[in-house]
């Protein structure tokens, strides 16, 4: 199953990580609502204390004159009541007579009406710098009369207490997120690095840089790796039975076949059985060529489910060459070789198949000369190239090159599965075989996705 249609439901380190996320979420979420409330709750607490204290305190201090004038004995304790609006404000007055405040209070007044009894009493109203805090109580004189003292802070002063708070416990809770969260991925990352490293050695395995995977690995992936390097050698011991098993198999094949064959040679010779020799003839070719076919097919396709197996270039092809001297002694097969060789990942047999096949090809057609020549083609990529200077083929020919039983000239010995045969060789490998015909010939191209130089 190829990597495009493998089923996936997303990435692990993106579900831990957005596991951590809301986790760190709603624990940071919780802390600075929790703290910000109790906070609030704390400085409200405070700020109410702080006023009943100074109302107690400014009632013990408030006197009467001899004119019926309230005043103080002294000044109250906080200094900030004595600083012009500075949102702490305080207020005596008794009925019919001049209100005695603070001296903060350069303007407004409060609403004394808060004061109405000995207990303590507090609402929050409209003070001479805005909405206020206002503590009330009445206090009787020596000579039965009412004092109304009223004691008042800015709502503002409460609200920036607690807003400052709020925007330095945003900022630390915001860091220790970030923290927190950069921590999780650390430990994410360092937790996922073994089953990285378990993909790196799948990849070169499936790009045959590797024939087993290698290294440590922690105790819960160990067992997984042990059973993979078991399952690939297996593997290969599957692979090397079924190539003999197959050349076995196509040697049982041929001799019942060629037997065949010869009756039908006979038959056919017979007046009165000709046209059923002929028929057997016709059958027992297309016998030999399914045969050929499927068994060059099965092998091909079994050495391409093999990981680990790399061909040395231009290594391969010399013994190759010299089989098709020997094989079209007509014939001249030059070799243009890399500056430094260079490591393939396919399989050497299959790779000798095919360059095999598409050699004698084109010492069948070529009038004088066949060429290989190696290149780099890319980055990633390494192309081989066969060109012969035949007569070339058509596009209509070249589009019906690679069909089984193909075969455009009978004066020129062949069964029509050759490049039928490389085409399936090349699909296996996930190589591309593309057929370029030209003035001087055609030419055969190979193109490999993976390769290293050697120095």
């Amino acid at each position: 199953m190829s990597e495009a249609s493998t089923p996936s439901s997303g990435s692990l380190r993106l579900r831990f990580l957005l596991a951590v996320t809301l986790w760190v979420a709603l624990g940071i979420g919780g802390i600075w609502f929790t703290a910000t409330r109790v906070f609030a709750t704390h400085i409200e607490d405070m700020y109410h204390e702080e006023l009943e204290v100074h109302v107690r305190e400014l009632a013990r201090l408030a006197q009467l004159g001899a004119d019926g004038v309230p005043y103080l004995d002294r000044p109250l304790s906080d200094p900030r009541y004595e600083e012009p609006l500075s949102g702490f404000y305080w207020q005596v007055s008794v009925p019919g007579r001049p209100v005695l405040k603070s001296g903060s209070m350069l303007q407004g007044r409060l609403d004394d009406t808060i004061a109405h009894s000995p207990d303590i009493a507090h609402i929050v109203e409209t003070g001479p710098t805005g909405p206020a805090i206002t503590y009330g109580m009445v206090e009787i004189a020596p000579g039965g009369e009412e004092l109304h003292i009223v004691i008042a802070t800015d709502q503002s002063e409460l609200d920036e207490d607690i807003a400052d708070f709020t925007r330095d416990l945003t900022i630390w809770m915001a860091s220790l997120a970030a923290l927190l969260l950069a921590t999780g991925l650390a430990i994410i990352s360092f937790g996922l690095r073994p089953l990285h490293r378990l993909g790196e050695g799948i990849a070169r395995l499936r790009a045959a840089k590797a024939d087993r995977l290698e290294g440590r690995y922690p105790s819960e992936i160990a067992p997984l790796v042990g059973d993979l390097n078991e399952y690939i050698a297996q593997n290969s011991a599957i692979v090397a039975r079924s190539r003999v098993q197959a050349g076995n198999l196509a040697h049982s094949l041929r001799t019942p076949l060629a037997v065949i064959t010869d009756e039908a040679e006979r038959l056919s010779e017979s007046e009165p059985c000709a046209s059923s020799g002929q028929a057997l003839l016709h059958q027992a070719e297309a016998m030999r060529h399914q045969i050929e076919y499927q068994l060059a097919r099965t092998r091909s396709a079994i050495g391409a489910r093999v990981p680990g197996r790399k061909t040395m270039l231009p290594e391969l092809i010399v013994p190759i060459l010299s089989a098709m001297r020997r094989l079209h002694p007509d014939k001249q097969f030059d070799l243009e070789p890399l500056d430094a060789p260079a490591l393939v990942s396919v399989d050497p047999v299959n790779l000798t198949e095919l360059l095999s096949i598409l050699l004698d090809n084109a010492g069948k057609w070529a009038r004088t000369r066949v060429r290989v020549s190696l290149e780099i083609a890319g980055d990633e990529e390494f192309a081989i190239e066969v060109r012969d200077d035949g007569p070339g083929m058509t596009q209509e020919q070249i589009g019906r090159a690679c069909d089984i039983g193909t075969w455009f000239d009978e004066n020129v010995p062949g069964s029509g599965l050759g490049l039928a045969i490389a085409r399936d060789l090349c699909a296996d490998m996930g190589s591309e075989l593309r057929l370029i015909s030209g003035c001087d010939g055609l030419t055969a191209r190979i193109t490999f996705p993976g390769f290293q130089t050697k120095s």
